[in-house]
């Protein structure tokens, strides 16, 4: 998704790993950086909301842009997804488990 300024998001663990677990976040997105960053991540002005919905931080943040959901917004459960910043690996082992032998 692309935010707009007046947007809620719901940020956490898809849109930046420092965002995951118990540090996600309610956003309320005041402006959208202009300037160019990596393929796919945007830098966001905002302020972070509380469960009653009162603004207690301004902060800007640099987020994945796939990883972005608006507040409420449940996840398709067809959608599958890793978390940003992640690496993935694969190894392939001999069929005897052993270069060689």
């Amino acid at each position: 998704m692309r935010p707009q300024t007046g947007d809620l998001l719901r940020v956490d663990g898809r849109a930046s790993v420092q965002f995951g677990g118990d540090r996600a976040l309610t956003f309320r997105v005041v402006s959208i950086g202009a300037e160019v960053t990596h393929m796919g991540w945007i830098w966001l002005t905002g302020y972070v909301l509380n469960r009653r919905g009162t603004a207690t931080a301004k902060r800007d943040i640099f987020v994945q842009l796939a990883g972005l959901r608006r507040a409420g917004e449940p996840m398709p459960h067809s959608q599958s997804w890793v978390p940003a910043n992640s690496i993935q690996a694969s190894i392939s082992v001999g069929a005897r488990g052993r270069a060689g032998r």
